[in-house]
């Protein structure tokens, strides 16, 4: 094998023993693929000696045995050299690649008759190169924009996020300076700031504005930091940046939704705190007065039911709308629940320019509101608390505005301000709601009787059950102080059952005692008109043997205006029973003359408010004398409420109302009273009866 070896180097020429001796590993083969030559450089690439490999077939050398390298010889052959990639393996098992180049020897009959193969181990190089198309790969595929500049900040590559996100081709990246330089130039003071910190620290990151070719400017962030070769030289400059559009879209709607409305977008109940806690901290440092405004619109429930809550919502966004344009800028106003705004007055110099702000935003709320082609009129009150007069911190200002604007509804007061004494009436009404609970229990309620006149000759044709609450130290309370605080408990619903129960009760006692009045009116309150009421007003009446026909239930016209088929098929029950309906009020609320033609009502009562101006007041008496003609078309009978003088009986004595209810002719009485005035009343006509 060693003569083989020698003679087929020898054959090399005189170079053969410094070829030998080359670390370059060189293998010289037969045609059939048997190794003929070996170097020293070989035997330090696999591993094996000359003596181990001298004769054999180079497939010892394969990584697989079975191996193929027949395109390899097949190009040697046809052209005399070669080159190819290939996995070979080491003595000790180890398996590399190689690049192998292979060349046809022939002799000086141009016959072949060796093969001389060159290898070199390649296997770091194609792992450097893998590593590279790995890194290149995850570069160009990254959803972040990549930019590799020179140290003049000239771009020399780019990614494929970089296009898109800056919408900029190739031609117009390469030699330029990056989208987020060219968009700071106007800013060189960020541009300062930024070469500074790479020239000293080598790294820069925030946030800032790009702009895309298109011109649209857009936030990102950025990271740009100084890349250095294996001799510690600044080469390059490497930049990182991702949109932050969509980011900034999310917080900013995730702070519009923490902190502002999403039906009017004014400031929320959160914002208006944290608003007002600023205000009053710049209000102590500067000595500043401030006010805070509680607004809130009447009856707005009802407007709801009427017309839907589409509607309504419309109505509480043009209310916003009507407020902040009553305003200065530096002013804020809040929609803090519902129908319930709050003014913030942050500076003001006396307590009178806070009425000025007050009355500005009332008359703008009064105009009309347009809605389903109707003009609709709305009520609202504010109250008014001070800084630093009724307080210094913010939730006793909200509290204090709130006291004085519910302080203002009772008193019908459309501007109030608050003061010590409206707390202490507040907390008075307060320890009344939660004493009502017990006026039941105790037998504390009781039910008066107001007498209801013919108009023309007052002969008592009805009368009207009403509530007074008998407190036991402050005497009888009227129900307009006490059955708001029965509506929002809900006691309203035990307590409506328990005036049916006993105005039908006395009906039947009235009775016994031989007095037979022909018609009773009870009111209901809007919770206790449900499906069941008429087999509990049913049940009622068997129990005391009273008919139905005897009993007239009053409504509002909250309860008419939802205008759907449950409120028709109730009515229609209570009607087909042989109970009478009355609709108390008429004319104060949303009136919608629609219902009355779609729903059976026997009896309009006209609103005291109305009989108050009678009979000098031409609107007044304009007013009743449309309802009059609208009772008389419709063929409903007409009651008067509230007739405390000779001059409004006559008025009315006059028109087409029917009946007359009021202070001139009976208070309401309790039940023996009224029995004795109904028998005096009926023995005054019983002479006329007789004729």
């Amino acid at each position: 094998m060693s003569r083989c070896n020698v003679s087929t180097l020898n054959e090399l020429g005189p170079s053969s023993l410094i070829v030998n001796d080359l670390a370059a590993s060189l293998i010289t083969l037969d045609l059939q693929g048997y190794i003929t030559g070996w170097n020293k450089g070989a035997e330090q690439l696999f591993g094996y000696s000359a003596d181990d490999v001298l004769g054999r077939h180079i497939l010892i050398l394969y990584a697989d045995e079975s191996g193929d390298d027949s395109e390899l010889l097949h190009a040697v052959m046809m052209s005399g050299h070669a080159q190819m990639e290939v996995l070979r393996r080491k003595k000790n098992g180890a398996v590399f690649w190689a690049n192998i180049h292979l060349t046809l020897i022939r002799n000086d009959e141009q016959k072949p008759v060796r093969m001389i193969g060159y290898l070199t181990d390649i296997t770091e190089q194609l792992a450097v190169e893998e590593k590279n198309q790995l890194y290149s790969h995850i570069l160009e595929q990254a959803p972040d924009a990549i930019v590799i500049t020179n140290l003049r900040f000239s771009c020399v590559g780019c990614n494929a996020a970089y296009h898109h996100i800056t919408e900029r081709k190739l031609e117009q990246t390469l030699g330029q300076l990056p989208s987020f330089m060219l968009a700071q130039q106007r800013e060189s003071s960020i541009l300062q700031q930024m070469y500074d910190l790479l020239e000293r620290i080598g790294h820069w990151e925030g946030e800032l504005w790009d702009e895309r070719a298109s011109g649209e400017r857009y936030p990102i962030h950025l990271a740009i930091s100084g890349v250095k070769n294996k001799r510690g030289d600044l080469t390059h400059y490497f930049a990182i940046f991702s949109d932050l559009t969509e980011k900034k879209h999310a917080e900013a709607q995730l702070h519009r939704l923490a902190y502002f409305d999403p039906l009017t977008n004014l400031p929320n109940r959160t914002m208006l705190f944290t608003l007002l806690e600023q205000a009053l901290s710049e209000a102590r440092r500067n000595q500043h007065h401030g006010a805070l405004l509680c607004f809130n619109i009447a009856r707005f429930k009802a407007l709801n039911d009427s017309f839907g809550h589409t509607a309504a919502d419309q109505v509480l966004i043009e209310v916003g709308q009507r407020i902040r344009a009553s305003l200065r800028d530096e002013d804020v106003v809040s929609r803090f629940a519902a129908d319930e705004f709050y003014i913030g007055l942050f500076d003001i110099r006396h307590r009178d320019d806070a009425a000025m702000v007050a009355q500005r935003v009332l008359l703008r709320i009064s105009q009309p509101f347009l809605l389903s082609e109707e003009e609709i009129l709305l009520k609202s009150y504010i109250g008014i608390s001070i800084y630093p007069d009724d307080g210094r911190d913010a939730e006793k200002l909200i509290n204090q505005a709130a006291v004085a604007l519910h302080r203002g509804k009772q008193a019908q007061q459309d501007l109030l301000f608050y003061s010590p004494e409206m707390n202490q009436r507040s907390m008075a009404r307060l320890k009344l709601s939660s004493e009502l609970h017990h006026a039941l229990e105790r037998n504390e309620l009781k039910l008066f009787y107001q007498a209801q006149y013919d108009t023309q000759n007052t002969r008592i044709v009805g009368a009207e059950a009403l509530i007074r609450w008998q407190h036991p130290s402050r005497g009888f309370i009227s129900p307009a102080e006490f059955i708001p605080f029965a509506e929002e408990t809900g006691l309203i619903v035990p307590i409506g059952e328990w005036v049916l129960s006993e105005a039908i009760g006395q009906l039947a006692q009235w009775d016994q005692a031989g007095i037979k009045l022909n018609r009773l009116s009870i009111n209901l309150s809007a919770q206790q008109f449900k499906s069941n009421l008429t087999d509990l007003l049913l049940k009622i009446l068997k129990q005391h043997q009273i008919q139905a026909q005897r009993i007239e239930l009053e409504l509002t016209e909250s309860m008419l205006m939802k205008n759907d088929e449950a409120t028709l098929s109730l009515l229609l029950k209570l009607k087909a029973a042989g109970f009478s309906l009355a609709l108390d009020d008429f004319g104060t609320g949303y009136s919608n003359l629609s219902y009355l033609q779609r729903f059976t009502l026997d009896y309009l009562k006209i609103d005291q408010s109305f009989i108050r101006g009678l009979p000098d007041n031409p609107g007044s008496a304009g007013i009743v004398n449309a309802i009059c003609g609208i009772a008389s078309s419709l063929n409903l009978r007409l009651i008067a409420e509230g007739v405390e003088t000779a001059n409004q009986l006559s008025f009315l004595q006059k028109t087409a109302c029917d009946q007359i209810q009021g202070y001139l002719l009976s208070r309401p009485i309790p039940a023996d009273e009224f029995a004795v005035l109904f028998t005096r009343n009926l023995e005054h006509f019983q002479p006329n009866q007789t004729q």
